[in-house]
C-alpha cells in the first residue's frame, strides 16, 4: 500500500518533568479525545506540519523535543501515518479551542490515560515518559543542492545553492524553528552559510564560520571537540565529506547509517550531556 495519508502532531507537556500535564483536544465531529494532529498540506515538511496543526488546534506555539513512535491506522480504507513529537510550550500561552476542536484541556498523565479515546494515544504517553522530557537539541545540517561541482568554474567554496537548494534552505529554516537553536555554526563555504541564512535572518542570529567544518579544514578530533562544546541548542551546517564521520562519533556507534542527503539534517537530543535519541529528516 503506497497511497499513505501523512499527518503530524505533538504530545504537548508543561510543568515539572517528574509530574507533567499534557494537552488533550476534543473533536465534536468524532466525539473523541486525543492529542493535536492533522493532515499535512501538499509539499509541507512534516515538522512544519506538526507546528501548524498544534497552533491551529490549541492556539499554542511549541518547541519540539525528541520524536515519539509514529502511529499507523486505516482511514477510509487508506493507511494513515501520524508522526508525533514531545513538545513544550514556548512562552506564555493560553489554550484556545479553534478549527475542528471545541475543547482543549491540561491533564495529569493518569487522568489523560483515562480520558484518551484511542489506545495508540495511551502508547504515546508511555513513550513520552520513557526518556527525559527536557532535552537540548544539536542539529547537524548538510548543505542544500548546489549544482555540479565539475561544472562550477570558480573556487568550490564559492559555489552557491541552486534553485532547489534555496528551496531546501527555506524548508530547513521552517524545521529549525521547531527546535529554536540559539547558535548557528557553519563551514565557511557559501553553500553551507546559504543553507542556514533563512533561519538566521528570521531569528536575528549570526552565523559563526568555522574552518574545521569545511572539507579542507576538517580534522576528526578537533572538529568533534568543537561541536561538543556547543551545550545550548545549536545548528551546525557542513558537508557530505564531513558529517558522516562527525555524526558517527557524536553518536558513539549507536546508529549504523550516518549518511545525510543534501538539505537533510539529524537532530541529536541530549539530557544532562548524555545522548538520548537521534532523529533524521530530509527536505
Amino acid at each position: 500500500m503506497t497511497d499513505v495519508i501523512h499527518a503530524a502532531g505533538a504530545v504537548i507537556w508543561r510543568g515539572d518533568e517528574a509530574s507533567p500535564e499534557v494537552a488533550l483536544v476534543h473533536r465534536p465531529k468524532y466525539d473523541d479525545w486525543s492529542f493535536p494532529k492533522g493532515k499535512l498540506k501538499s509539499g509541507e515538511h512534516v515538522i512544519a506540519g506538526a507546528l501548524r496543526e498544534v497552533r491551529e488546534e490549541t492556539g499554542l506555539s511549541v518547541v519540539l523535543g525528541r520524536s515519539l513512535p509514529p502511529v499507523h491506522y486505516l482511514k477510509d480504507g487508506r493507511l494513515k501515518r501520524v508522526d508525533y513529537w514531545a513538545a513544550r510550550v514556548s512562552g506564555e500561552s493560553d489554550l484556545t479551542a479553534v478549527d475542528e476542536v471545541d475543547e482543549v484541556v491540561w491533564m495529569p498523565l493518569s487522568e489523560a490515560r483515562d480520558r484518551l479515546t484511542y489506545e495508540w494515544d495511551a502508547g504515546l504517553l508511555r513513550a513520552l515518559t520513557a526518556a527525559p522530557l527536557v532535552t537540548v537539541p544539536l542539529i547537524l545540517v548538510r548543505h542544500g543542492l548546489a549544482g555540479s561541482r565539475s561544472e562550477w568554474k570558480g573556487h568550490d567554496d564559492r559555489r552557491p545553492l541552486d534553485a532547489d537548494g534555496l528551496a531546501q534552505a527555506e524548508a530547513v529554516a521552517a524545521a529549525l524553528t521547531a527546535y529554536a537553536p540559539r547558535s548557528l555554526v557553519s563551514s565557511p563555504s557559501r553553500r553551507c552559510t546559504q543553507t542556514l541564512k533563512p533561519y538566521a535572518t528570521a531569528s536575528g542570529l549570526s552565523i559563526r564560520k568555522e574552518k574545521l567544518l569545511s572539507e579542507g579544514g576538517y580534522d576528526p578530533k578537533d572538529t568533534l571537540r568543537l561541536v561538543r562544546k556547543l551545550t545550548e541548542p545549536a545548528a551546525v551546517c557542513s558537508h557530505g565529506k564531513v558529517l558522516p564521520d562527525l555524526l558517527g562519533a557524536l553518536c558513539e556507534g549507536r546508529i549504523g547509517d550516518t549518511h545525510l542527503r543534501k538539505g537533510g539534517f539529524a537532530v541529536l537530543h541530549h539530557a544532562e550531556g548524555e545522548l538520548v535519541s537521534v532523529d533524521r529528516y530530509v527536505t
